[in-house]
């Protein structure tokens, strides 16, 4: 028993660290940049893929530890940022929530039915939607309020940009998911038991 723990846990550690990579390697894709300081990128991607595929708390572990690499300097962001200057910006909201995204987005994944590929990618797209897009979008028109000094509206309009490009972002993840459902049927969607 203590060495299938021990393996579950270090598989544990493996997905987590695989993630957090995986957000690095999105960052590498150029980002769009909007007069308001909040560019357009591929990462949401990658918070939506921790939540779907490793679940709320190892999704969240995932993108805190890539936080913690941009956070120290690491230019991981889209575009080469890095460094505690990029949380202080009006993508802050939209950074800082990337993890509790995650976080949201793996928690809906576990209580959606993936008994099948298809109900996989379809509960995927929900929780992608839901956590990855409304949760995430809300944090994000927060930190546009705190640090662009929007007002609610100006923020929420500001906001609408980014929504047409995470709905395609959304759709990329259920069919991801799909996949490695497909591929895969025994993996834990949402981080739930197998």
């Amino acid at each position: 028993m203590s060495a299938t723990l021990s393996r579950h846990h270090a598989q544990s550690i493996a997905y987590v660290g695989l993630f957090a990579a995986l957000m690095a390697v999105l960052g590498l894709i150029p980002k769009i940049d909007l007069p308001l300081g909040v560019p357009i990128t591929l990462q949401s991607l990658g918070v939506m893929l921790a939540g779907c595929l490793l679940g709320g708390l190892r999704g969240f572990q995932a993108i805190t530890l890539f936080l913690i690499a941009v956070a120290a300097g690491l230019p991981l962001l889209s575009g080469g940022r890095g460094g505690m200057g990029v949380f202080l910006t009006p993508s802050s909201g939209y950074l800082v929530g990337y993890a509790l995204a995650a976080g949201m987005t793996g928690y809906l994944m576990r209580w959606l039915p993936a008994s099948s590929p298809r109900q996989a990618a379809l509960s995927a797209l929900l929780a992608s939607v839901l956590g990855g897009i409304v949760f995430l979008h809300l944090l994000g028109i927060a930190g546009l309020m705190w640090f662009a000094h929007l007002t609610l509206s100006q923020a929420i309009w500001a906001d609408l940009a980014f929504v047409p490009g995470d709905v395609i972002k959304a759709v990329l993840c259920a069919l991801i998911v799909h996949s490695v459902a497909k591929a895969i049927p025994d993996w834990p969607m949402g981080g739930r038991a197998a």
